[in-house]
């Protein structure tokens, strides 16, 4: 009885002290995130106090909405990396993409000039309305040229919640998932949280990311925790730390 009166965390309090975030829109002014550097200031110092110690940040590139670059999100890291510097923020701060994989992402593939997480860990998306039609055929074209697809969000693809047995599939073929931790919380609604949940309790998440583009995304982090089971969500926070720079 009494462990059912328990409340129920606010998710800042459960981010370890050494946590490595590996998902997040900070670089201003190239996609939905940060438009300003008062924006990504703003957002790293309330990630920071939440227990971040480490920033991937992972501008969007989507061909003909963020039609970004190697060489346009590198520069604008190396400003924001200067800037930051000027008002006492040192932590580890640098900068991979979010991959949209269309038609566009296999030419950027064959070029072999992707920006990852790690070595050749690569953050991918798809988009929110249906999957790509040569989904599985990317995804085995990014194995052979040596890459490991961390698919960012799986529980809110919404097409996938009929038919979990889609995930077991995006599993075999060699995705790790990444958890938004504002899913823990129903910020994108609970039939999304429920999804995490399930996944979650099969251990199907490798890694988490904060996913915050803007303030209404941090003031959730104020939010209880809605999982009935911490523990999946803890370990895979945990795992974050593969991606601490060496």
């Amino acid at each position: 009885m009494l462990s059912l009166l328990k409340s129920k965390p606010v998710l800042k309090d459960l981010i370890p002290d050494n946590y490595i975030d590996i998902h997040s829109h900070l670089l201003p002014g190239i996609d939905d995130g940060a438009q300003k550097f008062e924006d990504t200031l703003r957002l790293t110092r309330a990630l920071q106090s939440f227990g971040t110690s480490q920033f991937i940040t992972t501008p969007h590139i989507i061909e003909h909405f963020w039609d970004n670059t190697p060489e346009i999100i590198t520069e604008k890291e190396a400003g924001v990396l200067k800037e930051l510097s000027t008002h006492q923020i040192t932590l580890p701060f640098r900068a991979a993409a979010e991959y949209m994989m269309d038609d566009s992402f296999v030419s950027l593939l064959r070029s072999g000039n992707l920006l990852t997480l790690k070595k050749n860990y690569v953050l991918v998306e798809m988009s929110y309305i249906n999957p790509p039609i040569q989904l599985y055929s990317i995804l085995f074209d990014l194995q052979v040229a040596g890459y490991i697809p961390v698919l960012a969000h799986p529980e809110r693809y919404l097409f996938y919640h009929q038919n979990l047995e889609e995930y077991n599939k995006l599993k075999r073929s060699g995705c790790l998932f990444q958890l938004n931790l504002l899913s823990a919380v129903g910020y994108y609604g609970l039939t999304v949280t429920k999804i995490a949940e399930k996944l979650l309790q099969k251990g199907m998440y490798s890694f988490v990311g904060s996913d915050v583009h803007h303030d209404n995304h941090i003031a959730a982090f104020d939010r209880k925790v809605k999982l009935k089971d911490l523990l999946p969500l803890t370990e895979a926070m945990a795992n974050n730390q593969f991606f601490r720079l060496e």
